[in-house]
Formats: C-alpha cells, structure tokens, sequence
C-alpha cells in the first residue's frame, strides 16, 4: 500500500516536472535566450512574453544605448549593428511613462547605461502601468537577479499555454512568418506588421481604430513629469535624448476636436521646463517634437475599402522604420525640417513651435478634409467600438 500511494503521489510531479523542464528547454516563448539558434527561428507574428525576453536579454548583453518607449518606438526605431557599441530597443507595447522607467531601472541595474532614446507621447505619460507583462519579479535589484530567473522561469513553464505552444512547436505547427524582436536587437520585425495589417483587412481597416485607441489613453498626468525628471536627475551623467513619437496628425486633430488641444500644449510646455531644468543642473539632456503637423504626419489615409499601403506609417499609430531613421539622425546632431519636424523643445522655440502648429492644424483641416473629418467623428465618440 505504502509503495502505490508512493507512485500515485510522484506521478503527478514528475509528470508537472517533465512538462516544466521541457517547457523550459524549448522555451517557445523565447523568455530566456539571447544569442542563440532559437532566437533566429521563424514564429507567429504576436510575440507573448516579449517583456520576459526583452528583461532577460538586457541583462545577458548589458547594452551602452538604450531604447525606451511603447511599440511606436519598438517598430519605429532601428538598432545599427556597427559593432562599435551596444544597442538594444527595450521598448515593450503598450507602455507607460512609469513602465519605461521600471525598465530603465533594470537596465542601469544590470549595466553601464550611457545613452538613451526615449520615445514618449501624450495618451501614455502617466504612471499606470500599461504593459501587462512587466512583473516586477523580472526587474533586477541585486546580483542574485539570475538565480532568481531560473526559479521564475521555470515557474513559468508549468502552464498550459506554454505546453500548447511547446507541443505545436514539436509538430511543426508553429507559424513561420517572422522574426522575434530579440532577433533585431530587439526592434518588432517589419513582417510582423505587415502580415498582421493584412489579416485585419489592410490599412484602412485599422485608422479608426488606432486613432481611437490613441485619444483613449489616459496621459498626460501632471505626477508623470516629476517621476520623469526623478529619473532624469538621478543618472545625470547618462546622455538623454527624448521625443515626442510622430504618430499621424489625425490623433493629434483628434486631441483638439476632444477640447483637449490646451491640454497637448501644456504638456510640451511642461516637458520643455523639466529638459530645462536639467540642463541647468547639468545634464545632458535634449528634447524633441516630432509630432502635431507636418509633411510627414500629415500622409492621406487610405479611404475605406482601400487596401493599400501608407508610406510612413502601418496605421496612425506606428511610423514605419524610414520615418525612425529620421528621428535618430535628427537625435544625432541633423537638423531639424522647416515645417517643425524635429523641433528642439527650449524655452526659447517653445512658443513659437506651438503657434507654428496651431497654424499648421489650421492649413490641415483645409488640405485633408477626409481626415479631419473622420477624426472630429473619432473624438464625439471615442469609446465606440462601431465603424466610423
């Protein structure tokens, strides 16, 4: 009797154990690998656990640059593999103001930071943690970060979804259509986008959506700007870089046409005051706005029905990776357009910044009336779900 209640008993955990270690091995989720054959495979265009892999490899590659920001910045932003320095995109969707410093902590944490680009908007400058999957357990606070990541790891490879995907993978039943991000340095694979677009219909199917989604969030919080400059301030020998995502100028109309125009200025006003105050402290740190209304943001959307592409962006949310490359060399010392793309946020070009684009929105609503249109039906209706 002992020796069957023996069995019944460790059946089971070694059944749960065999799961787990093989969970573990094959990681299908790719929470823990950087470097290696797994990261290179081809798998399904929505990465899960992205925040469990981009935490673990910050700490194995302990990069000099990093990208902080939600997934306009992990899209948008390239990483150069010069091999001179490294760089890594630790930006995760649906991000926060407040997550991105969660990460940021962990990245100094783990090592040297030097520099950073900083990706921010109005919807998502607030505190709130937006990023679902940002545990505080996968944050480093000592040198035992490691250890405790095995144990964390391992935790989680006793769940069901991961033994589903485990199991599909043993099959072949995985979907081979692009790369994860840890494969790009951590910047989201364009094919990725790109077959996600088509499956929702195309282009057009998805700019009410976006820009929906954009005016929803719930930022800009006035406690979000002394966090920002808490972080700032307390790592002033790192080179910061900051700037405002050139998402599409609808989600800017739409902002306005919501009565909440006042409150986008006021925000670039504030952000303005703390780059300010840094440097007067002696920071390295520089601000910029590639946002509102300009030759860029302002592209025709494709009316509905019509399936094709927009050259800068994959929706009015997401900058395609050529509207990114003008915002690093822009970061990196070029100049900034005539019509306000890649303006310099000082107290000195503030005011006149704004009033530029006050009279841009104006000359907007003239020359793309379609889109002013549709985003001024967006904002007297933001939370409906039905088609616009």
């Amino acid at each position: 009797m002992k020796t069957y209640l023996t069995v019944a008993a460790g059946a089971p955990m070694l059944l749960v154990a065999a799961v787990a270690g093989a969970n573990y091995v094959l990681d299908p989720y790719l929470i823990h690998q950087w470097d290696t054959p797994k990261v290179l495979r081809l798998r399904q265009p929505v990465e899960k656990l992205n925040a469990w892999g981009k935490t673990y490899a910050v700490a194995v590659y302990q990069p000099h640059t990093i990208y902080l920001g939600n997934s306009r910045t992990e899209l948008g932003l390239a990483v150069a593999k010069d091999g001179n320095t490294r760089v890594f995109n630790a930006a995760l969707s649906g991000s926060t103001l407040g997550d991105a410093i969660r990460m940021l902590g962990h990245a100094r944490q783990s090592g040297p930071v030097r520099r950073v680009i900083w990706g921010i908007d109005a919807p998502s400058f607030t505190l709130t943690a937006g990023n679902s999957e940002l545990e505080p357990a996968l944050l480093a606070k000592d040198d035992a970060y490691f250890a405790r990541r095995v144990l964390l790891d391992l935790q989680r490879a006793v769940s069901m979804d991961m033994s589903r995907e485990t199991l599909a993978l043993l099959r072949g039943q995985t979907e081979p259509i692009c790369h994860a991000s840890l494969a790009r340095f951590g910047q989201r694979d364009n094919a990725c986008m790109r077959h996600r677009i088509a499956g929702w219909g195309g282009t057009g199917a998805v700019i009410g959506a976006r820009t929906r989604e954009f005016l929803r969030g719930e930022g800009p919080r006035e406690s979000a700007l002394p966090a920002l400059e808490q972080a700032l301030r307390s790592a002033c020998h790192i080179q910061w870089r900051l700037y405002v995502n050139p998402t599409h100028a609808m989600t800017i109309d739409a902002m306005y046409w919501a009565g909440r125009g006042g409150q986008y200025e006021a925000w670039l006003q504030a952000i303005t005051g703390v780059g300010e105050r840094m440097r007067r402290a002696g920071c390295d740190v520089r601000i910029y706005d590639f946002s509102g209304f300009n030759s860029v943001t302002s592209e025709a959307v494709p009316r509905a029905g019509d399936r094709s592409d927009m050259r800068n962006y994959w929706e009015t949310s997401h900058y395609r990776d050529h509207v990114g490359a003008a915002i690093l060399a822009r970061l990196t010392g070029g100049a900034a357009a005539p019509d306000g793309f890649g303006t310099e946020l000082t107290p000195v070009s503030i005011g006149r910044h704004i009033e530029g684009q006050r009279t841009a929105r104006a000359a907007y609503l003239v020359d793309r009336p379609y889109e002013a249109a549709w985003a001024q039906r967006i904002a007297a209706a933001p939370f409906s779900q039905g088609s616009d």
